[in-house]
This record gives C-alpha cells, structure tokens and sequence, in this order.
C-alpha cells in the first residue's frame, strides 16, 4: 500500500516541530549559559521536554501514525508551556523572545492537527 502523500497543514506542523525543536535546545544551552534563574530545574527540564515531544511528533506525523493527533495535543500543550517559561525569565533577551515564538507558532500548528 503506498504510502499516501501529507497535507500542506501537516507539512507546516512539521516544520514549525522541527524549527520549535531546534529553538528549544539552543535555548536550552543559552540558559545554562546564563545560569540563575534561568538554569534553574524546571525551566531546563520543560526546554528539553519541548524539544522531546516536538521530535516525536514529527516522527509520529513523518510515520503516517494514526495517533498524530494526540501527540500533538500533547505536544501543543508542553510547547504553551515552554512559551510562558521564556517568557517568564527575567530580562528576557533575543534568544527567549525567539524561543517563545517559535513555541507558540508551533502550538498552534500542532492544535491543528489534534482537531
């Protein structure tokens, strides 16, 4: 059975799981970087949970898996929360604003594909 091609809606996910993924680890080293706050426990983990269940979701979509939906709403779910971490951080900088954005566009798209 071949496998069937993927909508452009879930092309975009992809790519803003993958952009969001990528955003999430630099951040993840800028923030040890910076220490502080901005290393502290929760904030570090909830980076590098992003940038897990952005990963997953693109292979759960990439695999034409028919459970997608649900790991993306999970995945949107850690991603607002990721956004609202960053944007929490004291004088946040270029690195965090980026960081949130590419949460919340990823977010969104991932809403998408859960409905």
């Amino acid at each position: 059975m071949p496998h069937a091609p993927k909508s452009a809606a879930m092309e975009a996910c992809i790519k803003a799981c993958n952009d969001c993924a990528q955003s999430c680890l630099e951040t993840h080293a800028h923030c040890l970087e910076m220490g502080g706050e901005h290393a502290s426990r929760g904030h570090i983990t909830l980076l590098a949970d992003c940038a897990d269940i952005c990963a997953t979701s693109v292979a759960f979509m990439g695999r034409g898996s028919e459970l997608h939906g649900k790991v993306c709403a999970a995945c949107a779910a850690v991603c607002e929360a990721c956004a609202k971490s960053c944007e929490s951080m004291p004088g946040s900088d270029a690195t965090m604003k980026r960081c949130a954005e590419a949460c919340r566009k990823c977010a969104a798209e991932c809403r998408k594909m859960a409905a």
